[in-house]
């Protein structure tokens, strides 16, 4: 009977321990959910709960019993990580860090089945959260490269995070490491962060800071396809493939899209504005050859005649004709709209612009009767941009490109009265913050 008695006690004894040792587990779960439930709404009230769970978390992970238990080291990595993050001593949550850190590749590799997956991703949140204060702090100091590192470690914690793959390439891009910004939009871009059009509009930009124009010219070409209905990305593509020497390619494929789609107003608009940047484009090599024949002409010899380089002519008329091409596609766009406003603005612009030209051309002549003549020739052709400068301030009054364009018309043909007129009206427009 006795050595009943005493089996009897023997294995009470081992069934209170092994409940002990399993208490401590549950105990560390139980408090770390209270803990969890009240930290978001005070701090305060639930830090001894954290406390708690550490305490016996700490007593599990050295119990032979528990100490390898998938559960174990999935709680461990959940607690230590919401300490570190609570921690404002950086020695200390840096410890508390490689803790959390060990005890989640200890989790993910014994806990096969994923049954204590959620405390994990818990620890990974924390951890990351960590980072991004870290990464926000860096960038406010205008530590670009210390942001990108911190956002970057948040980000592999929290893949699937857009917030954290954003702050990565904005901090990436203003560290000027252009590659690292380009790889990370291109991430977020794969995900399905609502905000897509702002990366596109940014894409080129870091392919052509990258050195990389075919790149630049593929993702705007891609932006469009995807949003072929967004006029910011319509205008990055043109200025782009006009960038990289690819206007006529460009042409090509806006007139290849109009013959897919004849009633769409913003293809034609789109080829206009092709062409008329392609005319102001031409106006650099002008300007700079017109320098070239005036240093030229100074150096010379007393009595020789200066003759112009026959090249300013040729891209005179091409430039010309660019523009003329340009008011016949914001024509047809008109043609479906009259009172499309980007077509009517840019219309006025795109034919008063040769009038422009005449007009500081005729500044240089020094006959009276050739002056005269080049200012009959400039007045004529102010005449044909009036009604589409006079219609886009109509259908806009209070747009400053629209009220700029009307007083270079007065301008040009002398009528400093209307000139102030307009100035008065851009002077009274709402100051933009």
């Amino acid at each position: 009977m006795k050595i009943k008695v005493l089996m009897a006690a023997l294995l009470g004894l081992v069934t209170t321990t092994a409940f002990a040792q399993k208490g401590e587990l549950s105990n560390a779960q139980t408090q770390y959910e209270k803990y969890d439930g009240l930290s978001r709404a005070n701090f305060a009230l639930a830090k001894p709960s954290l406390m708690e769970a550490k305490t016996s978390i700490d007593k599990a992970s050295t119990n032979a019993k528990t100490a390898t238990l998938p559960q174990t080291y999935a709680l461990k990595a959940a607690i230590y990580a919401s300490i570190a993050y609570r921690d404002t001593v950086s020695a200390t949550a840096a410890t508390e860090i490689a803790t959390a850190q060990e005890a989640i590749a200890k989790a993910k590799e014994t806990d096969t089945k994923n049954e204590f997956s959620k405390l994990v991703q818990h620890a990974n949140l924390e951890l990351a959260q960590i980072q991004l204060d870290k990464g926000v702090k860096a960038y406010q100091k205008k530590d670009f490269t210390g942001a990108y590192d911190a956002f970057d470690s948040a980000q592999k914690l929290i893949p699937e995070d857009t917030t954290a793959i954003l702050y990565t390439a904005v901090s990436a891009s203003n560290a000027k490491n252009y590659s690292a910004a380009i790889a990370n939009y291109n991430k977020l871009l794969a995900t399905n962060y609502s905000d897509k059009v702002k990366v596109y509009i940014d894409m080129p930009t870091l392919y052509l800071l990258n050195k990389d124009t075919a790149g630049a010219i593929k993702a705007a070409g891609e932006s469009v396809a995807k949003f072929p209905n967004n006029a910011d990305l319509r205008k990055e593509e043109i200025e782009v493939n006009l960038q990289a020497g690819q206007g006529n390619d460009l042409i090509t494929k806006i007139d290849a899209a109009i013959k897919a789609d004849p009633n769409n107003k913003a293809l034609y608009y789109y080829s206009g504005l092709t062409y008329s940047q392609l005319a102001e484009a031409l106006q650099k090599d002008i300007t700079k050859l017109e320098k070239a024949d005036k240093k030229a002409a100074a150096q010379a010899k007393p009595g020789t005649k200066s003759v112009p380089n026959p090249q300013i002519a040729k891209l005179q008329q091409t430039r010309a004709d660019d523009f003329a091409k340009a008011a016949e596609a914001y024509k047809k766009a008109l043609e479906i709209d009259a009172n499309y406003f980007p077509a009517v603005l840019n219309l006025g612009y795109v034919t008063m612009a040769p009038a422009i030209d005449a007009y500081n051309a005729a500044r240089f002549i020094n006959d009276q009767k050739a002056y005269d003549a080049a200012l009959k020739k400039s007045d004529a052709q102010f005449a044909l941009a009036k009604p589409y400068l006079l219609k886009a301030v109509e259908l806009d009054p209070q747009s400053p490109d629209a009220l700029t364009n009307l007083k270079s018309y007065y301008l040009g043909i002398r009528d400093t009265n209307g000139a102030n007129d307009v100035q008065k009206k851009i002077d009274a427009l709402p100051k933009k913050n």
